[in-house]
């Protein structure tokens, strides 16, 4: 942005104008220098609330509602049906639906999905792109239209971004005019997200616009957060030297003003006026747009490496005395069971119609009390590198908070605390660590979801927060431009 003036008075000192001169042309080469972000982030900043919420594409379930034990009706128990399959270890399991089909999912020591009917123990080819397929075709409530393309994704790109946090996940590919894409996670029966053709062109110009993900490709990750730190300074120094410019020629600028008021001459420098007064107007919105991106983009920096292990079980089969069939629970409520090991015990995982987590012992039968939080702080220790600490708390988590937002996908989730408010978020069906955190973490989240993405709108509903968000980024684009044409006015 660029802040203009009149000559200097004559009666001001000459050192005192050297000086201000010389602020108000660095002023004027740091503004060139942010301009072009400016622009880029202002416009697909703009583009963000068409592409989020008024384009977003329509599909008729974004949930998947399996059905209970007692619709399935499975015949075998998932010992019976490995036994026959000469399978002796798996990772996990899970009793699915193909229609009104029994399958058992197993997860096995390869750590790839095979399906066997849950009637006879039947091996199934190629399960896990027909239950794909047939979540995909649940989701859409397409049964008409063909599919173009089926693929098992294992990492993110433009069309599949970050934000999503799932993987792997299949991308079923629709022949259909909308060019609609659903990505589906088949071990937990759910969708990573949706997109037709409107939504892959807003998708690839903010990532491109916004994130400026081209950067990664030459550089890496490391070199693009670099690059947007310095055009974050540069923006910042911007913006506090034409604060400091519109202060230190304020009287000169309140003079003039009334000079040509007195003598009635039309105002040529509209534009220059326009940039110094908006400027003033938006510099708070730019203030708070520019500080949590940076703050944003320094975590980011900070956290650039994180752990990738991931928390990994095999069971022997000859652990599964008791049989999944025969839980002291009523099959009419079981929507979802698997295994889980921790604590030299293997537990039946069941997860009932309202959303809450029984454990039972394999070999026993046994309920462990308490065992969802049991395994929560198990998984949690695990990924904090310290299997003996003693959580403060744990709760269980059904929907979105401030600190725990949509970004972060799974849900329900335990949460995780131990001392110093530091909260490790784990979804314990599929033993992940949804996020963690503590500290900066948390300072960086609430600033980012406030002070840039106007989450404290949210009681005036979505519509408002994002036209409330498109004004201030058209302010600040709007300032930008004043500048760059009172520069070129300059010239």
């Amino acid at each position: 942005m660029e802040l203009t003036t009149t000559p200097i008075s004559k009666k001001q000192p000459a050192k005192s104008t050297s000086a201000k001169s010389r602020f108000y042309k660095w002023h004027r080469v740091i503004g060139l220098i942010a301009l072009i972000p400016v622009i880029s982030w202002t416009l697909s900043g703009l583009s963000h609330p068409f592409m989020s919420n008024w384009f977003r594409p329509f599909i008729p379930k974004e949930v998947f509602k399996p059905l209970t034990q007692q619709q399935l009706h499975p015949n075998l128990s998932i010992k019976q049906v490995l036994d026959k399959n000469g399978i002796t270890e798996i990772r996990n399991f899970n009793l699915v639906s193909l229609g009104t089909q029994p399958w058992y999912q197993v997860l096995g020591r390869d750590s790839a999905y095979h399906y066997f009917s849950a009637t006879d123990g039947t091996f199934i080819p190629d399960g896990d792109r027909r239950y794909a397929l047939y979540l995909a075709r649940y989701f859409t409530q397409d049964q008409k239209h063909g599919i173009k393309d089926m693929t098992l994704q294992t990492s993110f790109d433009s069309e599949y971004q970050p934000i999503n946090r799932l993987l792997p996940v299949w991308k079923v590919s629709f022949n259909r005019p909308d060019g609609m894409d659903v990505y589906v996670e088949t071990g937990q029966s759910r969708m990573g997200t949706f997109n037709n053709n409107t939504r892959k062109a807003f998708l690839v110009f903010f990532q491109q616009c916004h994130t400026w993900r081209f950067l990664e490709s030459i550089g890496g990750e490391g070199f693009r957060i670099g690059v947007l730190l310095v055009v974050v300074t540069a923006m910042l120094l911007s913006l506090i030297s034409g604060l400091m410019v519109y202060g230190l020629f304020w009287n000169r600028f309140k003079e003039i003003t009334q000079k040509r008021k007195e003598n009635q001459i039309p105002d040529r420098r509209f534009v220059h006026r326009f940039h110094r007064q908006l400027g003033l107007i938006v510099s708070l919105v730019m203030l708070a747009f520019v500080v949590s991106g940076g703050f944003h983009l320094l975590v980011k920096l900070h956290n650039l490496n994180p752990d990738k292990k991931q928390y990994n079980q095999l069971v022997s089969t000859n652990y599964l005395n008791q049989s999944n069939l025969q839980l002291p629970v009523a099959d009419s409520t079981i929507k979802r069971i698997g295994l889980v090991a921790f604590n030299n015990r293997y537990y039946y995982q069941l997860s009932n119609t309202k959303k809450k987590f029984q454990y039972f012992d394999t070999q026993t039968g046994t309920e462990l009390l308490n065992g969802d939080q049991l395994y929560a702080q198990h998984l949690a220790n695990f990924y904090r590198h310290s299997t003996a600490a003693k959580a403060d708390s744990i709760t269980l988590i059904k929907s979105f908070t401030n600190e725990y937002g949509f970004i972060n996908k799974r849900l329900p989730v335990e949460k995780v605390t131990y001392a110093g408010n530091e909260n490790w978020y784990i979804e314990t069906p599929s033993s992940k660590l949804a996020t963690k955190v503590a500290g900066i973490d948390r300072a960086e989240g609430l600033s980012f979801i406030f002070l840039h993405k106007y989450f404290g709108m949210t009681w005036a509903g979505k519509d408002a927060r994002d036209i409330v968000s498109m004004v201030s980024a058209l302010g600040v684009l709007v300032v930008a431009l004043f500048g760059f044409v009172a520069f070129l006015k300059n010239k």
